[in-house]
C-alpha cells in the first residue's frame, strides 16, 4: 500500500509540475537573424563577440524588434545564455553587469530557465555555479511559486541541489 500512495504522490507531483509550467519556444530564424550586438552573441554563444568585461556596459538593456531586451519573453541576453547552457558567455555577461535577477514574463530568471530548458548536463550546470557564484537570488520563485530548489529536485539534478542549498536556498 505505501508503493502505491508513493507512486501516486509522485504522479500527482509530475502532473502539478508540468501543469503549471508554460511552455517556451526558441526564436524563429527570422528572430535569430534580427539579433544584433549582445542578443546575437548570447544567443550564438559568441565569447569574442560580447567583448572585455564592462566593455559592452550600455547596451545590456538594448531592445530588439519586439521591444524586449532579448525575446517576446522579455528576457535578457544572460537568460537566452544560461538557458542554452553557454556558460562562458554566462560569465562574460556577469562580469560586464548584466542584471542576474531579471524575471521574464514566464516567470523565471536566468537561474530558473536552465533548470526548466536545460539537459541537466555540465555546460547548464555550470552556468548555474557561475549565477550562485555571482549572487544570484536562489530563491526566486517562478510564477507558479515553485523555487529554484524545488524544481531542481523535480528534475533530479543532485548536483545542481548541492550548489542550491550550499547558496541558501529553501
Amino acid at each position: 500500500m505505501t508503493n502505491i500512495i508513493r507512486h501516486l504522490l509522485a504522479a500527482g507531483a509530475t502532473v502539478f509540475f508540468l501543469s503549471n509550467a508554460q511552455a517556451q519556444v526558441a526564436p524563429s530564424a527570422t528572430e535569430y537573424a534580427a539579433y544584433t550586438g549582445l542578443h546575437a552573441a548570447a544567443a550564438k554563444g559568441n565569447i569574442a563577440a560580447i567583448g572585455r568585461p564592462g566593455a559592452n556596459k550600455t547596451k545590456l538593456n538594448d531592445r530588439e524588434a519586439y521591444g524586449q531586451t532579448t525575446s517576446r519573453y522579455d528576457g535578457t541576453a544572460l537568460i537566452a545564455a544560461a538557458h542554452l547552457g553557454h556558460a562562458e558567455v554566462v560569465r562574460m555577461l556577469i562580469k560586464a553587469g548584466a542584471p542576474l535577477d531579471h524575471v521574464n514574463n514566464l516567470n523565471w530568471t536566468a537561474l530558473i530557465e536552465p533548470i526548466v530548458l536545460g539537459d541537466g548536463g555540465p555546460n547548464h550546470i555550470a552556468c548555474q555555479k557561475a549565477l550562485v557564484h555571482a549572487g544570484a537570488d536562489v530563491n526566486i520563485a517562478g510564477g507558479n511559486g515553485v523555487s529554484p530548489l524545488q524544481l531542481v529536485q523535480h528534475h533530479g539534478l543532485d548536483e545542481t541541489v548541492r550548489i542550491l542549498k550550499a547558496a541558501g536556498a529553501k
